[in-house]
């Protein structure tokens, strides 16, 4: 038993003797917590369960021609960034917590009907023709295991071992998560390490397809996926998580990919299709899950092979014609699925990423209306953002405290309550959150750019 376990250990038994079984295990972090026999474990979980996105008032189901009609006029506060969009995820194997959905589905779900935007003359969506095999697999991964609530900072170690790096979880998870409760790491974090820490690129964007995915791949070029997954066998009463993927091989006549999982492993049950080298995942299954992230991707490659990425990529690799395509291609998913929330999701983060706040705003109460997974805004926080800039601040503050509640692990959160209540005129208190945001992640700039500007 090492040095720290016999010190939480001992730490456990002061506060059993002091404030009884419940109460100490309540206090303790959750990463002690899931360390503890699992009849303990349940002393420490929240005391009570929220819809992850209710509604400060009646949400009004969208059955109108057009989601232009449905926002009033933005207010004058700033444009925020969209460089985040959307967060990332981090898995909390140890957790119990049930999976819970929003408000009740409304009675009325017509499709909105639009004009589909178009992509700029000057480039288009399609990447440059390269032949594409019908299989194609990624040699020399190292496989790691992420450590509790690291399944970001994992991921991207394993995807540098391809090039040879040996960088531990624990060092990326040191620059990308200064806090180890810290229970997000965005994709555009994961980008600035490869490009700040490492000789390596990267590149982060939404709107991903099968084809492109299989293209960088062939062409020696690993990517990360982002999906969303109900954890299998002995883990699917956690209910839905956010997670990375890292994808090295794909077949055809197989119809999947396999994958490197640091939560799961290479090649156990319950996944189908094992492989000792990756985890099969259905074309189908990773089509259904990707869209939970609007199909984000990373693409982690040498210098010398940026204008192959470019190319590969396509028209997608302009910012204009990506969010331009996502969200046309976001609007098709909602006409064809008006009942799929995720749909719905995206359509707001689309509009929210080219600064469409209202029609922005109008999705997101869709797909709160619908319902989400309770976790939601661990990972994606495009309502905040856009109820923020339509002057929706008690709707900000309202998600912010319903993230924050039980788990205050989210910087992101603290950082738009402190936006609203600077919006509200609560100086105090938005200093207070924005503080907080800085202290908890301190390469968290927007939150020590949005302490400058309220001095």
């Amino acid at each position: 038993m090492g040095k720290l376990q016999i010190v939480i250990l001992l730490v456990i038994a002061v506060a059993f003797l002091a404030l009884g079984i419940p109460a100490a295990i309540d206090a303790l972090p959750d990463r002690y917590v899931s360390r503890l026999p699992e009849p303990l474990q349940k002393y420490g979980l929240p005391k009570t369960t929220v819809s992850l996105l209710p509604t400060a008032s009646a949400v009004t189901p969208i059955a109108t021609a057009d989601l232009s009609d449905q926002g009033g006029t933005p207010p004058t506060a700033p444009a925020l960034s969209i460089s985040d969009y959307p967060a990332s995820i981090d898995t909390e194997p140890g957790s119990v917590e049930s999976d819970v959905v929003g408000t009740p589905t409304p009675t009325s779900l017509t499709a909105v009907s639009q004009t589909t935007p178009t992509a700029t003359p000057s480039a288009t969506a399609t990447a440059t023709t390269y032949p594409l095999p019908s299989g194609v697999r990624l040699e020399g991964f190292q496989h790691k295991f992420q450590t509790w609530n690291n399944c970001g900072p994992a991921t991207l170690a394993m995807a540098l071992s391809y090039f040879g790096d040996q960088v531990s979880q624990e060092q990326t998870a040191a620059v990308l998560k200064p806090d180890p409760e810290d229970r997000n790491v965005t994709p555009s974090e994961m980008v600035s390490y490869v490009e700040e820490q490492t000789p390596h690129r990267a590149v982060f964007r939404a709107n991903g397809d099968l084809d492109t995915i299989k293209r960088l791949l062939a062409n020696d070029i690993p990517v990360i996926v982002e999906i969303g997954i109900e954890p299998p066998g002995e883990f699917r009463w956690l209910g839905w998580y956010g997670h990375y993927l890292l994808l090295v091989a794909y077949d055809d006549e197989l119809q999947q990919f396999w994958a490197y999982d640091s939560w799961f492993g290479t090649s156990e049950e319950p996944l189908q299709n094992a492989h000792p080298d990756g985890r099969g995942l259905s074309y189908d299954d990773l089509e259904a899950n990707w869209a939970h992230f609007n199909r984000n991707y990373i693409a982690l490659y040498d210098d010398e092979q940026s204008a192959l990425v470019s190319e590969l990529i396509g028209g997608n690799i302009d910012d204009e014609v990506m969010w331009s395509g996502a969200l046309a291609r976001s609007q098709a998913d909602v006409d064809r699925d008006p009942t799929n929330a995720f749909y719905w999701f995206n359509l707001g983060t689309n509009y929210a990423a080219t600064q469409q706040y209202d029609e922005a705003a109008a999705a997101f109460d869709q797909a709160r209306a619908i319902g989400l997974p309770w976790r939601m805004l661990w990972y994606q926080f495009g309502p905040y953002e856009s109820y923020y800039n339509v002057g929706r601040y008690e709707d900000v503050i309202l998600l912010a405290n319903t993230t924050l509640e039980d788990r205050p692990y989210f910087e992101e959160s603290y950082y738009y309550k402190g936006l609203a209540l600077d919006a509200m005129g609560e100086r105090d208190m938005a200093r207070e959150n924005l503080e907080r945001a800085a202290r908890f992640n301190p390469n968290f700039e927007r939150a020590q750019n949005a302490l400058a500007e309220l001095d």
